[in-house]
């Protein structure tokens, strides 16, 4: 998406503006309208397969696609990137860190990202929640070694209360807008790209890209190996059960996150 700091103030901008244009665009009665590379189930115990229920043939939702050729490029260019590339690298390593370090790997960048969840937790009204998400964070940095440990969720029961910006302006009642399939990131939407915009406002990798872009890239570069390490085969088995595989990861995206959004108006609205 945005490549360099120097560029990544006018995206934002750029982005904010398409997306007031987009939600205007859309029927009022569709104001919800409608990390695998990087992949999607990068959130989740492991292994997380996140498309075991997803049927193809029932989209949940529509949205709206207008770029689609533009998409399905980016898409084969992420499907090739993953095969030639993120894949072969993540078996390399994964051959030499066992699992278990991988995962506290995956839990110390988890714990870093914190300041996104909590913002987020408070957005929603959910002020347990962004409680709980303090206390993850203080319990894992000082008891799990800086978070490569989980004694918050092992000794505690203290389980990670992921949201995002994306989910935020689902919760609030804002739309998808139209459908995106960036190189490198992956699926999103509109509302989703804005999310991700805003929320790396609170990344660490953010912060190091601010100060040194190679060690800002390096970081990211090395959180997705390590997360893809963890989930190889995910990817692979949603192919052989897509008939069309664009179309179904498009499908799977929408009804992933509808679905967290569902959650958090299920559960608790305000805490």
């Amino acid at each position: 998406m945005i490549k360099t700091i120097q560029y990544a103030q006018l995206g934002r901008v750029f982005l904010f503006m398409l997306f007031i244009l987009f939600s205007t665009d859309f029927r009022p009665d569709s104001l919800c309208f409608s990390s695998l590379p990087p992949a999607l189930a990068a959130d989740g115990d492991v292994p997380d397969n996140s498309f075991d229920d997803m049927d193809e043939h029932d989209s949940g939702r529509q949205i709206s696609d207008p770029l689609e050729p533009v998409n399905r490029l980016f898409f084969h260019f992420n499907d090739k990137l993953y095969f030639w590339a993120l894949k072969p690298v993540a078996q390399a390593y994964g051959k030499i860190l066992p699992q278990d370090f991988r995962i506290c790997i995956r839990n110390a960048f988890d714990n870093a990202l914190f300041p996104a969840r909590f913002v987020n937790n408070v957005l929603q009204g959910k002020f347990k929640n962004a409680g709980i998400e303090l206390s993850r964070f203080a319990i894992n940095t000082t008891a799990g070694a800086a978070g490569f440990g989980d004694p918050a969720k092992d000794v505690f029961s203290l389980d990670m209360k992921d949201e995002d910006l994306g989910q935020t302006f689902g919760y609030w009642g804002i739309g998808n807008g139209i459908y995106f399939c960036w190189p490198i990131l992956g699926p999103s939407t509109l509302r989703d790209t804005v999310g991700f915009s805003g929320d790396s406002y609170l990344s660490p990798i953010t912060w190091v890209m601010q100060g040194s872009l190679a060690d800002g890239l390096a970081l990211y570069t090395g959180q997705q190996v390590n997360d893809t390490s963890l989930v190889i085969g995910d990817y692979e088995a949603f192919l052989e059960s897509s008939f069309d595989p664009y179309v179904s990861l498009r499908d799977a995206y929408v009804q992933h996150r509808q679905s967290k959004i569902d959650d958090s108006k299920q559960n608790n609205k305000v805490y």
